[in-house]
């Protein structure tokens, strides 16, 4: 205890970290205040109502309501987030497998193929974030949501909603550069916290003494949970490397002893925005052309409202999704043979491993295996909110998975972020 109030003064009382903690909170301060921004032309009654009865796309926009840092919700001006961004990252990551100029740049170039990349990736969002705010602003206006838009006034809008994000990117990047931590991920999760108190709220104003044993059972399983996200996200196999010895001018280098860290979750959140993104979009696109009034568009949004109606299925279906995205997306981004052949040229190898091929086959392996529980638990993760409402009946108490994750791993970040920053000051 003595340790951390310690390092709280030293927190408190440095320059440099106070002021990196106080750009943060900056940062967050003008977030929260653009997300209260409306578009012009919305109607809250309708909104509610349209969510009410459509439960599916209301899935969708709560799924996509995590990543826009809780803008889309109330349909403000950032409405979509970091979303774009985000999707042009993944974009730009799985594009590395297709092109090898692309992989170089990202691995090889160094700090100016890395901001080269980044580049890319800005540019990117641009046009997904076009395509998005088209989808969903065709999809309120089709359901009344958003009224009376002329087509300049849509244009207008179009634009609005598209700088909003592009401005939250902007602001993301500011607080990697200038705050601590990684400034897109601090944004989703300052989102998901500022909605805390509303559900704290309305879970307040209904409670009912009779059900106080359910709640409490609840409350033991978010610990739980909790704790097991912990552990899971902070879980990793420790593979050893010896570095080979070396006599340069009579003496002897090298010899020691390391480890290759490789963690579990290797993917990360990613593999549950994929595979939302394939059940969830689908529905949004067939809600935006409902207004054709065409036969087959009529039928197929039938069919996939029935479909997601089930949520049997569609809970075996997401987490089908889940396991094959995170094995997918972890096999794009480890690659073992350029790990093989980083140790061989550095002179380390793994006891008992030939070098070369056989060490990128035994590590391809032991990834296989940790894949294998990484994927199960992200898919475990993801259906949480079905298994939680199941269990208890109340759609208001369900445990959700994808934002538990974001949160605790923002949290865990932060904490090592700040603890190597008061390591590299007391030393």
């Amino acid at each position: 205890m003595s340790t951390f109030f310690r390092k709280l003064k030293l927190a408190v009382t440095d320059t440099a970290i106070r002021n990196r903690i106080l750009f943060v909170l900056g940062g967050l301060f003008v977030f929260r205040a653009l997300s209260a921004v409306p578009v012009p032309g919305i109607d809250s009654t309708q909104l509610e109502q349209f969510l009410l009865q459509n439960q599916a796309v209301g899935n969708l926009l709560g799924f996509f309501n995590i990543f826009s840092g809780g803008g889309l919700k109330n349909l403000s001006i950032i409405m979509l987030g970091v979303s774009p961004y985000i999707t042009a990252s993944i974009t730009m990551q799985l594009l590395t497998v297709m092109s090898p100029q692309l992989k170089a740049m990202h691995t090889e170039e160094g700090e100016t193929g890395r901001h080269r990349f980044t580049q890319y990736t800005r540019l990117l969002a641009l046009p997904l974030g076009v395509l998005q705010g088209f989808g969903f602003l065709t999809l309120l206006q089709n359901q009344g949501v958003v009224s009376g838009l002329s087509t300049f006034d849509f244009m207008a809008s179009l634009i609005v909603i598209v700088a909003g994000s592009l401005l939250l990117m902007w602001i993301g990047e500011l607080l990697t550069e200038f705050g601590i931590g990684n400034g897109v991920s601090i944004i989703i999760f300052a989102g998901i916290v500022a909605g805390l108190p509303n559900a704290i709220s309305q879970l307040l104003f209904t409670f009912d003494v009779s059900q106080l044993p359910l709640y409490l059972g609840f409350l033991a399983a978010a610990l739980v949970v909790i704790y097991g996200v912990v552990i899971m996200t902070e879980a990793e196999r420790s593979v050893p490397i010896t570095h080979a010895k070396q006599v340069r001018g009579g003496k002897t280098y090298g010899g020691v002893s390391s480890y290759l860290p490789l963690r579990i979750n290797q993917a990360g959140v990613i593999p549950i925005i994929f595979a939302g993104s394939v059940l969830l979009f689908p529905q949004m696109i067939l809600q935006a052309l409902s207004g054709l009034e065409a036969a087959w568009v009529v039928r197929a949004s039938d069919i996939v409202l029935a479909f997601l109606a089930n949520q049997l299925w569609y809970g075996v279906l997401y987490f089908i999704l889940v396991f094959l995205f995170t094995y997918f997306y972890t096999a794009v981004t480890f690659d073992p043979d350029a790990i093989s052949k980083n140790l061989q040229r550095s002179g380390a190898f793994i006891p008992g491993v030939r070098p070369g091929l056989h060490t990128a086959e035994y590590l391809g392996s032991v990834i296989t295996r940790l894949t294998l529980v990484g994927a199960l638990f992200l898919g475990i993760i993801a259906i949480l909110p079905l298994l939680m409402q199941a269990a208890t009946g109340f759609t208001m108490l369900a445990l959700g998975g994808t934002a538990l994750l974001i949160v605790v791993s923002v949290v865990l970040e932060l904490i090592r972020r700040i603890d190597s920053q008061l390591s590299l000051r007391e030393y």
